[in-house]
C-alpha cells in the first residue's frame, strides 16, 4: 500500500531508487547538452581554422619570403658572418620540401604560392574560401537529433551501437554544414524503431551510471578547455558573432606588414 500524497503531490512511500533514478536522468540530459555545446564549438573551431588557412596562409607565406629576402639583402650588403647565418636560417624556413610540387601538382607555382595566393597579394580578384560554417537551421537540426538519438540514452548494448552509428553520420553531416542531409537524417530517425523503454535499475547500477556520467563529463571538460585554449579557439572567442570580420581585420594587418616589408626590402636594394 502506498503512502498518502504529500503537499507537493508526491508519494510518501516513494521507492528508495526513485530519487537516484531522477538524478541519473538529469545527469544524462546535462551531459548530452554539454556534448552538444562541445561538438558545436569543435566544428566552429575546425571550420574557422580552415578559413583562416585559406584566407591568411598566403600572406603569412609572403611575409616569410620577404623576411628571407631582407635578410639576404642585408647579408649581401654587410658581408657579416652573423648576417649571412641569419639569412640562411630565414631562407631555410621558406624552402619547399623535396617533392612538394609533385605532391600538390598545379596547386602551387614555383614560388610556392597558389594562383589564389598570388592574386591576393597582387590585388587581383580572388575567389573567397567556401563558407563551411553550419547555418542556424543546420545547428537546430543537429541539436534536435543529438538530444533524441544520443548513445548515452541507451541502456542496451545493441541500441547503443545503433545510436553511435547514427550519431557518427549526424556529426559528419553537421561538420560539412549539410542542412539537407541533416533533414534526411531527422526523418530517418523519426521513422526508425522507437528506443526501448529502460527497465528500472538497481541502486548499484544507478550509482555506476552516475559515476560513468561524471567521468565522461570530466573528459569532455578537458576537450572543451583544449579547444578554448587553442589559438583558433581564442580568436573565435574574440568575435563569436562575426568571425568573418575578424579574418578581414587580421588580413588588413597582414597586408600592412607585407607593405612595410616590401618597403624595407626596396630600401636595401643596391
Amino acid at each position: 500500500m502506498t503512502g498518502a500524497p504529500t503537499a507537493d503531490g508526491s508519494d510518501a512511500a516513494e521507492r528508495p531508487e526513485a530519487r537516484l533514478e531522477r538524478a541519473v536522468r538529469a545527469a544524462e540530459q546535462a551531459l548530452i547538452e554539454f556534448e552538444i555545446a562541445v561538438e558545436t564549438f569543435r566544428v566552429e573551431v575546425e571550420n574557422f581554422s580552415r578559413l583562416h588557412h585559406q584566407k591568411l596562409g598566403p600572406m603569412y607565406t609572403r611575409l616569410d619570403e620577404l623576411d628571407a629576402l631582407i635578410a639576404e639583402a642585408r647579408a649581401a650588403r654587410t658581408g657579416d658572418p652573423e648576417d649571412v647565418a641569419r639569412a640562411q636560417s630565414a631562407r631555410a624556413l621558406v624552402m619547399p620540401m623535396p617533392g612538394v610540387e609533385e605532391l600538390f601538382g598545379d596547386w602551387m607555382d614555383s614560388a610556392g604560392l597558389s594562383p589564389e595566393a598570388a592574386a591576393m597579394l597582387t590585388d587581383r580578384p580572388v575567389q573567397p574560401p567556401k563558407r563551411v560554417r553550419p547555418s542556424d537551421e543546420a545547428r537546430k537540426l543537429y541539436r534536435e537529433l543529438a538530444r533524441k538519438a544520443h548513445p548515452d540514452l541507451a541502456r542496451e548494448e545493441q541500441e547503443r551501437r545503433r545510436r553511435e552509428e547514427f550519431i557518427t553520420r549526424v556529426n559528419a553531416a553537421y561538420g560539412r554544414g549539410d542542412e539537407a542531409l541533416l533533414r534526411e537524417l531527422s526523418e530517418e530517425w523519426a521513422a526508425g524503431p522507437a528506443p526501448a523503454v529502460p527497465e528500472l535499475s538497481e541502486s548499484e547500477e544507478l550509482y555506476a551510471r552516475l559515476e560513468w556520467l561524471a567521468r565522461r563529463k570530466e573528459l569532455l571538460t578537458v576537450v572543451a578547455r583544449d579547444l578554448e585554449d587553442s589559438a583558433i579557439g581564442a580568436m573565435l572567442r574574440m568575435a563569436p558573432d562575426d568571425p568573418d570580420r575578424l579574418l578581414e581585420e587580421i588580413a588588413e594587418q597582414l597586408l600592412a606588414q607585407v607593405s612595410a616589408r616590401e618597403a624595407e626590402l626596396a630600401a636595401l636594394a643596391p
